[in-house]
This record gives C-alpha cells, sequence and structure tokens, in this order.
C-alpha cells in the first residue's frame, strides 16, 4: 500500500509539472510602454534585385502593371502588411551614393558603379523622387540613409533642403524644377550606416565628433519640422560603442541610435537557405534570440546615460542570413524564405515588443528579393514568403499597449544544448482588444500553452496560425501558397484561463474581446 502510494504521489507530481511546463501569465490590466509601429519597418538597398526588378521595373515595362516604373502589386502587397516605414539606399550603398545624381531627367543621369553588391552599373534611374513618391503610395513614412562615408555635410545640408524646405532656397527651387511643388518633409534620418566597416571604418570616439559635426547642419527650421537623427550604431554586442555615442554626442543632437544583428550560423560558412539540417536551424535560432540579450545590455548602457529613454533604440538591419540560392550571384544575396525565418520573425518581434520602451525603430533586412525578404519576384510573379505572413498577422500590435507577461516555457533540447520552445507576447489596442503572439519553434513536438488572462474576462476568442509540416517549407513560384495563414482552432477560453495547443513549428496570433 505505502509503495502504491509513493507511486502515486510521484505521478501526481509529474502530471503537475508537464502541465505547467509552459504557463504564461499575461496582466491585461496592466501595460504602459506603447509598442511603436516603426518597429515593423522594412528596408531597401540598392543590392541585388531589391530595387532594380524588385520595386522597379521602368516605366516603359509594359509586361508588369506599374505606376511610373513601381510594381503595382508590391505596393498592395505592402499597404496590407502596413509597414510604417521604409529605409533607403543602404545599407553600405547609402555611403558611396550621392543624391543628386539621382535627380533631373533621367536620360541626362550620370552612371555610377555599384562597389559593394557586385560591381554592376548602376544608371540611377530610381533616386530621391522615385523613392519617395513610392512611399506616398505605400502609404509608408520614408526613413533616408544619409552619406557619411564619402559624402560632405553640404551635401547632407542640401538633400534635407531639396525633400523638406516648401520655398525660399535654392534646393527647393530645383525641387520644383525637377517636377516635384510639395516638400516631402521626411523625418527620420539615418547619419551614416556601419561606419565601424563598410561606412568607414572609424573607431567610436572619431565617429562620434562626425556625428555631431553632420547632426549641427540638420537641425529642423521650427518644431513642427524637427529631424529624427539616427546615430550609426553597434554590430551585435559591440556594447562599448553605445557607451561611446551616448557619452560623447549631446542628447538634443541625438534621437536615436542604431544597432544591428543578423541571425547567421556562422560568417565562414553560413549555411543552406532551404537544405539546413535540424542542427543548423537550432544554431540559426540561438542566434535570432540572441537578440533578447543585444537588446537588453545596451539598453542599460543607454539607460546610464538617458534615464528617461529619450533616445531611441533603432534595430534597423535584423534577419536571417543563409548562403546565397543555388544558381544566382553571390553578391545579391538573393535567398529562399522557409518557416524557419517565420520562427526568427515571431520570436524577434516578440522581443521588440518586450522592450518597447526603448526599442522604437526596426527594419527587416530586407524587402524584396534579398536575405530574409517579404516578398520574392520573378518576371511578372510575385510571391509572399512565410515571413510576410507573420508580420501581417502581428501588425495588430502596432502602436498597441504591450502587456507585462511572465512565462514558463519547455526547453527545444539538440544535443546538450536547449533553448526555450515557446515565446510569447502580447498587447491591448486603443479598442480594449487583447492580442496574443505565441511561437512555437520546436519543429518535433507540439507544446500545450496554459495561459492566465489576469484582469480580464474575455468572452471569446479566436485566432490565426501559420505552420508547416517541415521547418524547411516555403512558398515557390509554382506553390505560391503553400506556407500561409489560416484559421486557428486550437484555443478554448473557460473565464481566466486560456488553453492553446500549438503544433511544431507554428506561430499564432490570438484575438480575446
Amino acid at each position: 500500500m505505502k509503495k502504491r502510494l509513493i507511486l502515486f504521489c510521484v505521478l501526481a507530481t509529474f502530471q503537475t509539472f508537464i502541465v505547467a511546463q509552459n504557463k504564461v501569465i499575461v496582466n491585461a490590466d496592466m501595460g504602459k510602454d506603447v509598442i511603436s509601429k516603426h518597429i515593423y519597418g522594412h528596408f531597401a538597398e540598392h543590392l541585388g534585385r531589391c530595387i532594380y526588378d524588385g520595386f522597379y521595373v521602368g516605366e516603359k515595362n509594359t509586361t508588369i502593371p506599374n505606376k511610373d516604373g513601381i510594381r503595382t502589386d508590391i505596393v498592395q502587397a505592402l499597404k496590407k502588411l502596413k509597414i510604417p516605414n521604409l529605409r533607403w539606399p543602404g545599407g553600405c550603398f547609402a555611403d558611396t551614393y550621392h543624391w543628386k545624381d539621382g535627380i533631373g531627367p533621367k536620360d541626362k543621369r550620370p552612371s555610377m558603379l555599384n562597389v559593394w553588391w557586385g560591381g554592376v552599373t548602376e544608371d540611377n534611374s530610381f533616386g530621391t523622387h522615385d523613392f519617395l513618391n513610392m512611399c506616398e503610395e505605400i502609404g509608408t513614412e520614408p526613413y533616408l540613409a544619409a552619406n557619411v562615408g564619402s559624402g560632405t555635410v553640404q551635401e547632407l545640408i542640401d538633400w534635407t533642403r531639396y525633400v523638406n524646405f516648401e520655398k525660399g532656397n535654392p534646393m527647393a527651387d530645383l525641387r520644383k524644377q525637377n517636377g516635384r511643388e510639395k516638400a516631402w518633409n521626411v523625418k527620420l534620418w539615418g547619419v551614416g550606416n556601419e561606419v565601424w566597416g563598410c561606412g568607414g571604418n572609424m573607431k567610436p570616439e572619431y565617429y562620434a565628433n562626425v556625428y555631431r559635426q553632420y547632426a549641427t547642419f540638420m537641425t529642423g527650421w521650427d518644431n513642427n519640422n524637427k529631424l529624427f537623427r539616427i546615430a550609426s550604431g553597434a554590430s551585435d554586442d559591440d556594447y562599448n560603442w553605445t557607451e561611446v555615442l551616448m557619452r560623447d554626442i549631446p542628447h538634443n543632437m541625438l534621437e536615436g541610435v542604431a544597432v544591428h544583428h543578423y541571425s547567421v550560423i556562422d560568417w565562414r560558412k553560413k549555411g543552406s537557405d532551404r537544405a539546413f539540417s535540424e542542427q543548423e536551424y537550432f544554431t540559426t535560432m540561438q542566434k535570432a534570440l540572441f537578440m533578447d540579450e543585444i537588446v537588453r545590455r545596451h539598453s542599460i548602457v543607454m539607460d546610464k546615460y538617458d534615464p528617461k529613454k529619450k533616445v531611441a533604440m533603432v534595430v534597423d538591419e535584423w534577419g536571417g542570413w543563409y548562403e546565397v540560392e543555388q544558381g544566382t550571384n553571390g553578391a545579391f544575396l538573393y535567398q529562399q524564405n522557409t518557416m524557419r525565418d517565420a520562427m526568427i520573425a515571431g520570436t524577434t518581434l516578440n522581443i521588440f515588443h518586450k522592450y518597447c520602451d526603448r526599442v522604437r525603430i526596426a527594419n527587416l533586412a530586407q524587402a524584396i528579393n534579398v536575405l530574409q525578404a517579404v516578398i520574392l519576384t520573378k518576371g511578372e510573379k510575385m510571391i509572399l514568403t512565410p515571413t510576410y505572413h507573420v508580420m501581417e498577422m502581428y501588425n495588430v500590435h502596432q502602436d498597441a499597449t504591450n502587456l507585462p507577461l511572465s512565462i514558463q516555457t519547455e526547453n527545444y533540447k539538440v544535443g546538450k544544448d536547449s533553448l526555450p520552445a515557446v515565446s510569447v507576447s502580447a498587447s491591448r489596442d486603443k479598442e480594449g482588444v487583447v492580442h496574443i503572439s505565441l511561437v512555437n519553434i520546436n519543429p518535433n513536438k507540439a507544446q500545450d500553452v496554459s495561459v492566465s488572462l489576469r484582469g480580464m474576462l474575455a468572452k471569446a476568442v479566436s485566432g490565426r496560425i501559420l505552420t508547416s509540416d517541415k521547418v524547411q517549407d516555403h512558398n515557390t513560384f509554382e506553390s505560391p501558397d503553400k506556407v500561409s495563414p489560416k484559421e486557428f482552432k486550437g484555443a478554448s477560453l473557460k473565464g481566466e484561463e486560456l488553453k492553446v495547443s500549438l503544433p511544431p513549428v507554428s506561430v499564432v496570433v490570438l484575438t480575446l474581446k
């Protein structure tokens, strides 16, 4: 009898442990920080087929529907995605780009050599007017990256006046001569890009002084036209870079500090974009989840100098980076987009939500045909990637209030290493509707999650799910909808308790009313 009793107690304890493995508490009646819509920003560099043969197919193209050379199907897709900002023209390209070469009659524009990405010759047919007018069509805010590496202060002064001054100076007059009467009023400006590398190989102390020089001449002419100036920030976990910028740049000259982090297996051997092993997948997710530590520790440095969090952290390059698709130009960075990328997107956005008091702008690299793209094109065909679908599902969080939560999760193990299997974030929108995003990165095992909703008595739950049989699954031009969102029926609600069953490698967004 005693042995049976002991066995019963052990089993009961084990069962309780299993049930509690994935447990989330959402404080639905709390929350004070807003998830800025701008963390859902995108990036368009003159790289491979992102601009030319991506966004821009030329005004004379009669086989692909376009307006002034911009693909209309891409404009519509990005409208649905609700992209809040678009960064251009780079990237490394920005510090070799001279904006005046891209204005005026197109047949008179000088050509240029793209020294960073394949040594291709560009004719500058896509320039400032084309980009800013395209942003208006999409309904997104432009984010211009200025040339600090090979440009001049005067060149940047002229660009700000060309795009922002209504009248009263030669640059505004030049814009009008080129067919644009009204100024675009661009707010977001990057002062150089990766100046520790392709932007000039500078030391942080040197760049801090360069930034101060450029920023001095970038002030708006009144409080309603103040520019949002973003310093070229750290690579990954270079916390000293952030320390120097926050220490040496007066904060009245600084609105944002950038951080770049890519999920790369190994920079020397990045691994296949779609024929990857489980170990390679696991390593990629290790790098993706490292974003939490990167953001947290850069935030600690920024808090030291800016406790009121007036300066934004701007993660304006992030995403997965693999070897290029077989048979494509190695310098064009064209890669297929699989359910692995959906896992990167879902977990990374959850991390940005968690730190939304400091992270207020982010840009996925890149929008079309490059790295972790949301759209791939082939002639007149266009497909939406798993990453696109995650960002579209998640856009319910834009400008909603982040809800604090705690999570206890089962581990996903490969060999001796482990990662948290489940990632969660939650928000409350202006109408009081709560959305919960859940990701199960484990490709082998479903996860049952118990969610306690504190301070909310929801009456109904609905949801959408993105999942597939294998983490390597992806959309192709022959099967464009293999991976696409479906209605989710794996959630049940009883009082303040929500039960959710997440299939392997899945992203779920729930709506509670």
